[in-house]
């Protein structure tokens, strides 16, 4: 008996690659997408019985976000990542986030198909060997690199965080006042609570802590 699909990747013909082989074989599929941060909307719009999720990167940041909505808001919906295995912290996230499974993206349109059952059935659709290394790695984590990042957003208040973000865009203090709608002494008085927060000495400073600490992806999740 065909399942209920939506098949979403990265990368556009593997997708619809996917799709097509899937079709072939009795699924039904719902909806083909791409890149994989559509899943969520693609899901909850149309309730599949499993979502393949194509991730490229698993280890970049709010790589499975969409997964985690669709934990949310459609818990009935099993889904199994397709991403490569060479970083192992990816396929911990993944399980982490809520996935029902793990397959290599490059496995045989067999080995997926086995998955999609086994994550229906309600059981976890991944080799061991994957899943041993994956579990370690959630075990034992390694010190996360935007530590710092967050210990430094919790040092500036929300309009702080809003003139970084506009000094890592390369704004000048009449730039920032402008697009703030504030005096540009105002401007000038939160640029220099942030250059000394961030213990910078320059704007430029200022704007490669933000960098090197991955504080601006932190600002863009907030």
């Amino acid at each position: 008996m065909g399942v209920r699909l939506v098949v979403v990747d990265d990368h556009r013909l593997l997708a619809e690659a996917l799709a097509t082989a899937l079709q072939l074989r009795g699924h039904r599929v719902l909806a083909v997408g791409t890149p994989a941060a559509v899943a969520a909307d693609l899901v909850v719009g149309r309730r599949p019985e499993v979502c393949l999720l194509g991730v490229a990167a698993p280890g970049g940041p709010g790589a499975f976000d969409g997964l985690r909505r669709i934990r949310r808001e459609c818990p009935g919906v099993a889904v199994i990542v397709l991403g490569p295995v060479g970083e192992l912290r990816g396929v911990a996230g993944a399980f982490a986030a809520g996935a029902a499974g793990y397959v290599p993206s490059d496995e045989r349109i067999e080995v997926v198909e086995r998955a999609i059952g086994r994550a229906r059935a309600g059981e976890a659709a991944v080799a061991v060997d994957v899943l041993r290394g994956a579990f370690d790695q959630l075990l034992r984590p390694a010190v996360e690199p935007d530590d710092e990042a967050a210990r430094l957003l919790r040092l500036l208040t929300r309009r702080e965080v809003q003139v970084l973000a506009r000094i890592a865009d390369g704004e000048d203090t009449a730039a920032i006042a402008a697009g703030m709608r504030i005096a540009a002494s105002t401007a000038r008085t939160h640029v220099q609570r942030v250059l000394m927060k961030l213990g910078a000495r320059t704007r430029l400073e200022a704007a490669a802590v933000a960098a090197r600490t991955g504080l601006l992806e932190r600002m863009a999740d907030g």
